[in-house]
């Protein structure tokens, strides 16, 4: 035992840096990270959300962090419980009642009165929750806000900048409801009167959510005119409200707003004061069961059946299973999911954890012959104070738990012939920050990380006087497992595992050179497999690795250099100073800029050129040149391997969907020519692509023109393409097209550009150009 439990020691290390919160972190559970690396947390006024990036471009050792936030709503959310007039009647009545019961319950409600009047206002945020990656137009997460005034709603980042409303699902729920005269289905009795107390408050604990959880996305069939039945993506919205009620709606993907509502059901849970909410989501022999987790302030836990109408492969519960009954008082207030799989009884199962007061209740549940099989148990003894947050690393099961007292604990499950029982160690939070309070835990998608919201801790026995609060994070992994993490992914995507190539990013910064072990190992999967993964991966290492090597700008490049100005002010003909000499001066300003600007993705041809000068001018590092020049070498190479194998691909495409190659704007001769003129190429299957291209083309060329003058743009470069007059265009990188406009779109770490889908483009074309960058896996905005 103390073997095993020696083999699970964690040392967490602190990662810089700390991003300060410009307010007060709120509700319950604040922090949460998305599959696309995304962390957001609720505060008094918005939702701060912090985007983790491993950027090739950048020498800095600390961690790459995009910010922006999603700004509370200005005006306070009135529930629709009935018409205005009759509403404000209603609220100046029991307002100014006689009986007690019904004035002071009134005007202490803040459902009933949101704005505040004699109270504070509600502002902030109450709850977050992040969709599974692949629901917005980027193919990126959705982000579902609940604010401190019970408005729900559906913000996506479009544009990298802004945040962007897309629906206001408080409001369309009020309107169903107002439409339905308040009642779920038409054979329930008819309500009673709006001037009613009890009725004034049904609906509006009707419709007061509690908290909303994303489902994994499902396939629905969707029917055409010409009754030919296509699979469309959906995903689902549980939201649970306050009398127990849970509202599921389906969304059709991409979301893009009101338009892509596909339905919404509700469901009666009959728990009495719901706390929390979580999808149970179980595969068992290609069966796909689904249910809803729900938990009660009161101590019960549930799983609610949902039946999901027109979704390919999903069956439900027959009736609710009860997997804790006791009302003993302890509220429910984290409920996790965790899929893993059993390896005595050799099939999937589920654990469920909830957190519960101090303790922590968990449940494996597992299909078998006989039927659904529940274990659950309690592990006590893990913190002196309630659990406030609670998060799980869904790929090894691990579970996290934190107090406010700055401990953290770590449960890792192990099976056992029965059920399973939990390894469980203390992280103090202490010795990495020094005294601290915590108010949330996150662990992102890998499991590299934990994000941690801290203000200051006790000093010499006296709380601070001012609360400064913090998005703090910790490593949990190793550089070596980080490594043996992505050579042996199953995901093969870079940009979804960014928090474990910030990890190996970080160590080769500090120790400037690849470890040999990795590097080998590298090797040998490039060999055996070939997959363009491990040459992205490749790729990747190499330019960190050329960072690494680079000269650190010796001034803040976003300060104005006082030189520049001197000479400027110069400009007198007593002075001697010439035109010639101003635009010198001027020039010199402008390529130290570009050199320290290695944030905004400066290409890093450029950048080398600058740096050999740099340590040539500075004398005695020949050798430093001689291996900038050979990574240099090598990540050409790469890079050129990666082009060759994706229009390979592009070419596939073009000859599997065009009956003759004129009805294609892809620049096929050109691509062809390209792939062939170096004589050191020889790849079998290339040439015969070619060839049966070639042969349909029937010696016809169909060039592409330059917009401007009309002339023939060649195909010389798979980045640009220069006419006969010197007109020059970017190509696209994911269909090789020459991009004649003035808007396209870049990936996220600026290594390429893509061109927008037009209307005349074929569904193949739109498909290409819907793919990620062929160089870092990010997508394309």
């Amino acid at each position: 035992a103390a073997a095993a439990s020696a083999g699970f020691r964690l040392t967490a290390v602190r990662r810089e840096p700390a991003v300060r919160l410009q307010h007060g972190a709120s509700g319950l559970e604040p922090l949460a990270w998305s599959e696309d690396h995304r962390v957001s947390v609720s505060t008094a006024r918005s939702i701060a959300v912090l985007e983790q990036l491993s950027d090739v471009h950048s020498g800095g050792q600390d961690m790459v962090i995009h910010r922006t936030a999603v700004p509370a709503p200005g005006a306070a959310c009135m529930l629709k419980v009935g018409p205005k007039k009759e509403v404000a009647e209603c609220k100046e009545k029991f307002a100014s009642s006689v009986d007690p019961t019904v004035s002071q319950t009134f005007m202490l409600d803040r459902v009933f009165n949101p704005e505040g009047k004699s109270l504070t206002p509600m502002r902030g945020f109450k709850y977050s929750s992040w969709s599974p990656l692949g629901c917005d137009a980027n193919g990126r997460c959705l982000l579902a806000a609940l604010t401190m005034d019970n408005r729900l709603t559906i913000h996506a980042n479009l544009n990298r900048l802004q945040w962007v409303q897309l629906v206001d699902l408080t409001e369309l729920y009020g309107e169903r409801l107002f439409e339905a005269s308040y009642r779920l289905c038409k054979a329930d009795a008819p309500c009673g009167e709006l001037g009613d107390f009890p009725e004034f408050q049904r609906r509006h604990s009707m419709q007061t959510p509690v908290r909303m959880e994303w489902s994994g996305i499902c396939t629905t069939q969707q029917v055409k005119h010409n009754n030919e039945c296509r699979d469309v993506g959906s995903v689902l919205l549980a939201v649970l409200f306050e009398n127990g009620n849970i509202a599921v709606w389906q969304f059709q993907l991409p979301f893009l707003g009101k338009e892509s509502i596909t339905s919404c059901n509700t469901i009666e849970s009959g728990i009495s004061s719901p706390s929390v909410l979580s999808w149970w989501e179980y595969e068992h022999n290609n069966r796909k069961m689904s249910g809803l987790i729900v938990g009660s302030a009161y101590g019960p836990v549930k799983i609610i059946p949902v039946n999901l109408k027109a979704v390919k492969g999903y069956f439900t519960l027959r009736q609710p299973v009860v997997l804790w009954q006791e009302m003993d008082q302890l509220p429910v207030h984290s409920i996790k999911c965790i899929p893993l799989y059993h390896p005595y009884q050799k099939c999937s199962c589920s654990l469920v954890v909830a957190a519960r007061g101090p303790y922590v209740f968990w449940c494996l549940l597992l299909i078998s012959k006989a039927g659904l099989n529940v274990h659950n148990s309690h592990v006590t003894g893990l913190h002196s104070l309630p659990i406030v947050s609670m998060t799980a690393d869904k790929q090894n099961g691990t579970v996290y738990t934190c107090s406010s007292d700055g401990k953290v604990r770590q449960l890792i499950p192990i099976f056992t012939d029965v059920a399973l029982k939990f390894e469980h160690q203390l992280i103090k939070l202490s010795e990495v920050f020094g005294s601290v309070r915590t108010h949330g835990i996150a662990v992102s998608p890998c499991g590299a990380y934990l994000a941690v919201i801290t203000t200051e801790g006790m000093a010499n026995g006296l709380h601070p006087v001012n609360k400064n609060y913090q998005v703090q994070f910790v490593t949990l992994k190793t550089f070596e497992e980080a490594a043996a993490q992505l050579l042996e992914s199953s995901v093969q995507n870079l940009f979804r595992q960014v928090d474990l190539t910030d990890l190996v990013r970080w160590k080769i910064l500090k120790d400037k050179h690849i470890p040999q072990f990795l590097q080998e190992a590298l090797d040998k999967k490039i060999e055996s497999c070939g997959s363009t993964y491990f040459w992205r991966f490749k790729l990747f290492l190499l330019r960190i690795l050329y960072q690494s090597m680079q000269k650190a700008p010796t001034e803040v490049t976003w300060r104005p250099s006082h030189e520049d100005a001197k000479i400027l002010i110069s400009d007198s003909p007593g002075m001697g100073s010439t035109e010639d000499d101003q635009e010198e001066g001027t020039s010199k300003q402008a390529s130290k800029q570009s050199l320290g600007d290695t944030g905004k993705g400066v290409d890093i041809d450029d950048t080398a050129e600058d740096s050999l000068h740099q340590s040539s001018d500075s004398g005695g590092r020949e050798p430093m040149v001689e291996k900038l020049l050979e990574i240099q070498a090598q990540i050409e190479a790469v890079e050129m391997h990666l082009t060759r194998e994706h229009m390979k691909r592009v070419l596939g495409e073009v000859y599997l969907h065009t009956w003759i190659t004129e009805n294609t704007s892809i620049p096929t001769r050109g691509v062809c020519d390209f792939l062939m003129s170096d004589d050191g190429y020889d790849d079998r299957t290339a040439r015969v692509l070619i060839g049966h291209i070639l042969k349909k083309m029937n010696k016809q060329t169909f060039p592409e023109h330059c917009s401007l003058c009309k002339e023939i743009l060649p195909f010389t470069d798979r980045k640009q393409a220069v006419c006969s007059n010197g007109h020059i265009w970017l190509r696209c990188f994911l269909t090789y097209q020459s991009c004649q406009s003035l808007v396209y779109r870049r990936c996220l770490l600026h290594d390429s550009i893509a061109r927008h889908p037009s209307p005349e483009d074929p569904e193949w074309i739109k498909r290409l150009l819907q793919g990620p960058c062929t160089f870092c896996d990010s997508p394309v905005f």
